[in-house]
């Protein structure tokens, strides 16, 4: 007899090249900076499957970049509310597009990383330290991130931390889709990067992670079934930016299987293994109460 969990997984993969997407526009307080401006986008929706070539850090090589970038900077307030906005093709927008912003399929995690840099339209992307500043990944009422951006028609909000400091940044949004990540190079990883300047910041001076580097292929996070009964996901990469005590960046409530809450950012760049995914059920909680109106679900991660 073949499994209900089978099935949805041969489903899933007929949609591997039909569903995919990109993050084109970005909105600050409401107000829209244009489409695809102060954002490097590619000319195709297509994933990047490898997570140790440079092609994850900004999108490129299979998806070429289209140049050259527009120059918009895209200013920022420190503590203003960021929307992040994907679609599934340049032109699909307010279209009948079954796969407008992206396949249901496709479930998984989105996450936001900034970049300090001398100029927000350097062209160069390559040995940039980047840290956290959002992360949603699976809901107790099993739904995901990538759900609750399709129910807001691609748009993902999130805070820009009040104590991030001013000056110039490359943002990283990106939409992790898991339907496929039973099989190694499964995962198929969509961002893109803003071109941005934050002010009325503040002082932090974040732990920083490298890509390629700051994901591993095999990662509990990246290689999974999520057709298997879950009970927690853990979200690749470190947990997110916090000021003081105070969570900046999260959708909804964080639940794990420790009582105990992390009391500040993880920012280890360290690739998960079968040991290391063992040390994070018995650590604390990756948990950091924070509610959005944008999700009804508790974010689970942490095995």
């Amino acid at each position: 007899m073949i499994s209900p969990s089978f099935l949805l997984g041969v489903l899933s993969l007929t949609s591997y090249a039909l569903g995919h997407t990109i993050f084109q526009e970005v909105s600050v307080n409401g107000v829209s900076a244009g489409h695809l401006k102060g954002i490097r986008y590619p000319n195709y929706d297509g994933p990047i499957n490898d997570v140790t070539t440079n092609d994850i850090i900004c999108n490129g090589g299979p998806n070429p970049l289209v140049t050259p970038y527009d120059t918009t900077i895209i200013s920022i307030p420190a503590g203003a509310t960021v929307t992040a906005e994907f679609h599934h093709t340049l032109t699909s927008a307010g279209t009948s597009d079954g796969d407008e912003p992206i396949s249901p399929s496709h479930k998984g995690p989105i996450m936001v990383y900034l970049a300090k840099v001398s100029s927000a339209l350097q062209t160069s992307v390559t040995g940039l330290q980047w840290f956290k500043i959002y992360e949603d990944g699976l809901h107790s009422d099993g739904t995901w991130a990538v759900d609750t951006m399709i129910a807001n028609k691609g748009k993902v909000n999130f805070k820009m931390p009040t104590c991030v400091a001013n000056g110039d940044y490359l943002m990283r949004v990106e939409l992790i889709a898991l339907h496929a990540a039973g099989s190694s190079l499964g995962a198929q990883f969509y961002m893109e990067c803003a071109q941005i300047r934050v002010t009325g910041g503040g002082s932090a001076s974040p732990a920083t992670v490298s890509f390629p580097g700051a994901y591993g292929q095999s990662d509990p996070g990246i290689l999974i079934n999520i057709y298997q009964t879950l009970t927690s996901y853990p979200i690749p990469g470190p947990r997110p930016l916090t000021c003081g005590s105070t969570p900046v960046s999260s959708s909804s409530a964080r639940v794990s299987s420790s009582s105990s809450s992390r009391a500040s950012s993880s920012t280890s760049s360290a690739r998960s293994s079968s040991s290391s995914s063992s040390s994070r059920s018995s650590s604390s909680s990756r948990a950091s109460s924070a509610s959005s109106s944008s999700s009804g679900g508790a974010a689970l991660y942490g095995k």
